[in-house]
């Protein structure tokens, strides 16, 4: 089964040069242990574009979706056989990448 754990950040500052590499082993440990799928880290939410063509017409409003303290600065999609894996290398990968997370399976 596949889950997005979602990285959660609060601070306007990017990584340390100590979180990168934290990041780094887990993402080879990751890689090495077959649970990767994909990861990316997300630029600042002041760089999002909202686009909404539900009415016919597009809104394109700069910015983000949601004003709000905390924002999603980053994700891993992983293989795991089940949400108690899922957790495990969750909690791993918020001590690597020193932010809460969140996991949320793929339906």
């Amino acid at each position: 089964m596949q889950y997005l754990i979602s990285v959660i950040h609060d601070q306007a500052t990017l990584a340390t040069p100590e979180e990168d590499a934290a990041i780094d082993v887990f993402n080879d440990r990751l890689r090495t242990d077959g649970y990767w799928v994909f990861a990316g880290g997300l630029a600042s939410p002041d760089t999002a574009t909202v686009i909404d063509s539900r009415a016919g017409s597009e809104m394109v409003t700069d910015g983000p979706f949601l004003e709000s303290k905390e924002y999603l600065a980053g994700f891993w999609i992983i293989e795991a056989a089940d949400l108690d894996v899922a957790l495990r290398l969750a909690a791993e990968g918020s001590r690597a990448c020193n932010r809460k997370v969140e996991v949320r399976p793929f339906q």
